[in-house]
């Protein structure tokens, strides 16, 4: 049986901006309109985040669009949405996130055999330095492979 990935949305400046320690594959609740709106690739994860409360995972500020043929019972384009793992996973990460500088950040949405679902990521905050570092050292390497290609 082949598996069906298909990206819907990716947040690239989550990787500039924190050291990545850990993911997860979390599933989300949705509403039918939302999903509809996740088919059509209208998904933001631009400063979006994830928290435990109450021993469930939250994913905050995630902004899916309007979904343009909905009625007048459209979803709200940006609310807390329910993620969904297993006990387990939830009580390793509040552990983590008790660590001082880690948090939860989602990293990209993609559908699997027609289920949405979301790579978080266990992440801790990169310095200013760190980012100037990580951004060299990619010039230095884009600029190798521009030598080796001539």
């Amino acid at each position: 049986m082949a598996v069906n990935n298909k990206n819907i949305a990716q947040n690239r400046k989550a990787r500039h901006d924190f050291h990545i320690e850990q993911t997860f594959e979390a599933g989300i609740v949705l509403l039918g309109t939302e999903v509809k709106s996740c088919r059509q690739g209208k998904v933001s994860l631009v400063d979006s985040y994830a928290s435990v409360k109450d021993g469930e995972v939250w994913l905050y500020n995630t902004n899916i669009n309007v979904y343009e043929h909905g009625n007048i019972n459209n979803h709200e384009p940006v609310r807390k949405r329910k993620l969904l793992l297993n006990k387990n996973e939830i009580r390793k990460l509040t552990q983590k996130i008790k660590n001082k500088g880690f948090t939860l950040v989602p990293l990209r949405m993609y559908f699997r055999n027609g289920k949405v679902k979301v790579e978080i990521a266990l992440a801790k905050g990169k310095k200013s330095y760190d980012k100037r570092q990580d951004i060299a050292k990619r010039d230095f390497e884009r600029s190798q492979q521009r030598k080796i290609k001539l």
